[in-house]
């Protein structure tokens, strides 16, 4: 059996790895957006036929593990794709969502690429792509073992608590001689969300493909995080009668600041201004989330049986039209704005940063994990200066980093979620989704921890199992 990283190698987006069987099948997990700078020209091509992947496996609905899947399609890819029910409700408003994005943003970088004397990029997918990409996929839910093929490999999906319906993966498949276990952990959730359920624990593995975002790193005790938001806030739109701008991924994250400022609101200690949820998609994905309540946790679900909603109150605006958003960078007045993406590589939030960003009094709050070539990484590591559409601006506005809100787990978190796993039996992990020096940690982390082989695998690396 043969294992090839097309993505997440060494790097944080463009979640792929091709399986193929030792009797031919072609399994890929995951098919995600490579997202950043210089990226471009990496979603173009996909080093492998699309034509010949016979299944797909979705981990989760975030764009760098999905975002290209309507450009498999588009390349002739006909095949089933697998994943989770709430995954795929997501995944139909968030690649739409997608191929809108790039279809404003192609002339844009096509102008670029003509007076750089470089070859124009063709569109990566279209809505119709999406829509058939929809229409492939198969739904199938947790702890519910299903078969690829007649006898040669079965999946199992289980909770990683990272995002609503995220799924690690765990495949046996039958060779001539022996039963080989792949796990994939897709991206790993945090033991004590404040919206989902705990991650799950997985049948044994004779190899680990595990993704290693955080691998060097410690999340920051979080004694009271709806106290230190309130700070911020404070700090911000009291002191300062400044603007929180909050770049926050649409799925989860979005909600889980909803929730928290919803507890402070009925706590009666948020400040009386107003809250923009500005992004069209965050609109769609809470409703989805509320579509989907057996995914939450015991505590979120003893808080609406006790307020009713608990991603509604007073001074909260969902916003979608693109009228109303330009309205927001227009007043004066203090307030929160929270839009997509979380990186702060596309969507509305650029445009709320770049009208921010040199004024002191507003506040830039970053609250997950930012690619280091991204502007969110840009903002989060210091940088005074950012490009924002091709412009370059003096960042004046205060910088602040609330690592509590990551959906990924860190390397202890990590650790205690392979823990189910007897190490002397895992021939092979296989650190994937982080960046080198990061894995290069994790790696010594998960010796100590007793699982002898660990492996970096570079891009395009293809290995044996």
């Amino acid at each position: 059996m043969k294992l090839q990283f097309f993505g997440a190698a060494r790097t944080v987006t463009g979640s792929k790895h091709l399986i193929t069987t030792q009797r031919g099948t072609r399994i890929l997990l995951d098919c995600g957006l490579f997202q950043g700078i210089n990226t471009d020209e990496l979603n173009q091509k996909f080093h492998f036929k699309p034509s010949e992947v016979d299944y797909l496996i979705l981990s989760h609905a975030h764009i760098d593990h999905a975002g290209l899947i309507p450009r498999l399609v588009r390349k002739g890819f006909t095949g089933p794709i697998y994943c989770t029910p709430a995954t795929a409700d997501l995944c139909r408003i968030m690649l739409l969502d997608s191929a809108y994005i790039q279809e404003k943003d192609l002339k844009r970088i096509n102008d670029r690429r003509e007076r750089q004397g470089r070859p124009v990029l063709e569109m990566l997918y279209e809505a119709a792509d999406v829509e058939q990409a929809l229409s492939q996929m198969k739904t199938v839910d947790y702890g519910q073992t299903f078969r690829l093929n007649q006898d040669e490999v079965s999946v199992l999906f289980t909770d990683t608590a990272h995002i609503l319906g995220s799924a690690a993966v765990s495949l046996t498949v039958q060779e001539d001689s022996r039963e080989v276990r792949l796990f994939f952990s897709g991206d790993i959730g945090r033991p004590h969300d404040k919206i989902l359920k705990m991650p799950e624990p997985f049948p044994q593995a004779d190899y680990i493909i595990c993704e290693s975002t955080y691998g060097d790193k410690l999340h920051e005790p979080e004694p009271d995080m709806r106290k230190h938001l309130l700070r911020i806030v404070h700090e911000t739109c009291v002191v300062r009668q400044g603007k929180l701008i909050i770049p926050a991924f649409a799925v989860d994250r979005t909600q889980e600041l909803i929730y928290a400022l919803d507890q402070l609101e009925s706590d009666g200690k948020l400040p009386r201004i107003d809250v923009f949820i500005d992004s069209p998609l965050a609109v769609k994905a809470t409703q989805v989330m509320k579509k989907h309540d057996e995914c939450f946790n015991p505590e979120l679900r003893a808080y609406i049986e006790k307020d009713g909603d608990a991603f509604a109150f007073s001074n909260l605006h969902y916003i979608s039209d693109v009228e109303d958003s330009k309205a927001i960078n227009e007043r004066q007045e203090p307030c929160i704005i929270i839009s997509a993406s979380g990186m702060a590589e596309a969507g509305r939030i650029k445009h709320h940063i770049r009208n921010t960003v040199e004024d002191a009094r507003n506040t830039i709050l970053l609250v997950g994990y930012c690619g280091p070539e991204t502007l969110g990484g840009a903002l989060k590591r210091g940088d005074r200066e950012v490009k924002i559409f091709g412009e370059t601006y003096t960042v004046r506005a205060e910088v602040e980093v609330m690592d509590s809100f990551s959906a990924h787990g860190d390397y202890a978190e990590m650790l205690d979620f392979l823990s189910c796993q007897n190490p002397a039996q895992v021939k092979q992990v296989y650190l994937v989704h982080g960046e080198y020096d990061r894995q290069v940690v994790f790696r010594h982390n998960l010796q100590s921890a007793g699982f002898r082989n660990v492996y970096i695998p570079s891009l395009y690396e293809s290995v044996a199992l």
